[in-house]
């Protein structure tokens, strides 16, 4: 199943769920049929215990200069991230390619979209180490349990729980959120920031929207970009051939990643954390953080 997309049957319970339970409890499709979290925050798959959620507390160690997000962009190709501190680095989706490589020792691996899980679990597999912390979905949590529900056991698990459609509840209301002590969203209430992202994430088009919001909740000095690129997400990614690029939806989710990640610019920077782009291409430069080239090869 490495090679495939969201099987057909995923397809059919995502309908059915939409139909059946309402728009306000679709996504109880994340989870459906078998994944449970419990009371003491244990994750169980058809009735058998699977991993212990941890804490954002794991992520911790000590001051920070840095906290590098790294996406799987077509700009990698170009970039040294072997100049990385180590231990410093988020890899997304198909960075992680670069774990046990140019980026030896990962501060995190991040997976939100269950699809990735179908096309590249023998790369997760294969890439993530024991003891690795993995930030992960509601839905990516079931789609690996399907695989191998042994797999998680020995991983340091954290979940990312969407704030609008949170595990176990409705789909909240812009009221309703807008009331939560932990959240900033701007004007519009389109974009959002989680201050405490153990407590639920807003997820914006792309999981870079989500792992954001960790990083920041580390607080280092300055929050790096690389292989965050967005206006090319149709070309292929750095690991890709030419003509094989999997599909990507960031292309057309642009105005919302970056709105988002605006957002947490302005937050961050109430906070003394900086963003810094190292991505030649990327439209993080629309929303004025800059390119900088000390990762250039």
């Amino acid at each position: 199943m490495a090679g495939s997309d969201r099987p057909f049957t995923r397809s059919l319970v995502k309908l059915g769920t939409r139909l059946l339970l309402g728009r306000n409890l679709a996504h109880v499709q994340d989870w459906f049929p078998g994944l449970s979290i419990d009371e003491r925050r244990m994750l169980h798959y058809r009735r058998q215990p699977v991993a212990t959620l941890r804490d954002i507390g794991i992520l911790i160690d000590g001051q920070r200069e840095w906290v590098h997000i790294v996406g799987s962009g077509p700009s990698v190709a170009g970039a040294d991230l072997s100049r990385l501190a180590p231990a410093s680095a988020i890899l997304l989706n198909g960075a992680i390619h670069l774990a046990c490589g140019p980026v030896a020792a990962p501060l995190a691996v991040a997976v939100e979209d269950e699809r990735f899980v179908y096309r590249h679990f023998d790369l997760m597999r294969d890439k993530i180490a024991a003891g690795q912390a993995c930030l992960f979905s509601v839905a990516v949590l079931r789609a690996i349990c399907e695989h191998d529900r042994g797999w998680l056991s020995d991983k340091g698990v954290i979940l990312v729980n969407d704030i609008r459609k949170p595990y176990g509840l409705p789909r909240r209301t812009l009221a309703q959120i807008r009331a939560l002590d932990f959240v900033r969203l701007d004007p519009s209430g389109d974009c959002g920031f989680s201050l405490q992202p153990g407590r639920g994430v807003f997820q914006g088009g792309s999981v870079v929207v989500s792992a954001l919001q960790f990083a920041v909740a580390l607080r280092p000095e300055k929050v790096g970009f690389a292989g965050i690129d967005i206006r090319n997400a149709t070309e292929p990614r750095f690991y890709e051939e030419r003509g094989r690029a999997a599909f990507s939806g960031i292309a057309g989710a642009e105005a919302r990643i970056l709105g988002h990640v605006a957002l947490a610019r302005d937050v961050a920077g109430e906070q003394g954390i900086s963003f810094v782009n190292f991505s030649p291409v990327s439209a993080l430069a629309d929303i004025g953080i800059a390119f900088d080239d000390r990762l250039v090869r």
